[in-house]
């Protein structure tokens, strides 16, 4: 597999973790677009593209957000039981769309997308400067 495109797109001013939007092409045949590059404790790190989990009424079939405690449509009571968990146990809200399979793929991709955003803090400090993250789709 090889990434023959990365896109950013810098996120200005924020006092979030989050650094930049980024999009990636693989063998110029696949685009994976909504990936985040995080700061965090430990460095940075690539998220992946991924989707807000739901649970549904069991009343009327709603989607609700994992956390609510009464169906936003009927306003039956959830109930929210066996919600998805992460290993530390904490409620996973949100699903991966895209990952990787393992460390190699992941690497591969988080040493690609930190030397783009490296490069493209340098490009965004000289004038006229136009972020190319949004071109995508005008092929």
């Amino acid at each position: 597999m090889e990434i023959t495109e990365v896109r950013i797109k810098l996120v200005e001013k924020t006092t979030e973790r989050l650094m930049a939007f980024c999009s990636i092409t693989i063998d110029g045949a696949f685009v994976i677009r909504d990936l985040k590059l995080i700061g965090g404790p430990h460095g940075f790190f690539v998220a992946m593209p991924s989707r807000k989990l739901c649970i549904h009424c069991r009343k009327c079939s709603s989607k609700n957000p994992l956390k609510a405690g009464f169906c936003n449509a009927c306003g039956n009571k959830i109930q929210s039981q066996n919600l998805p968990r992460d290993e530390d146990g904490r409620v996973r809200l949100y699903a991966d769309i895209a990952h990787p399979i393992n460390t190699d793929c992941r690497e591969l991709i988080q040493n690609r997308v930190m030397a783009e955003y490296e490069a493209e803090l340098i490009r965004a400090q000289e004038p006229g400067y136009a972020s190319r993250y949004e071109e995508f789709g005008d092929e």
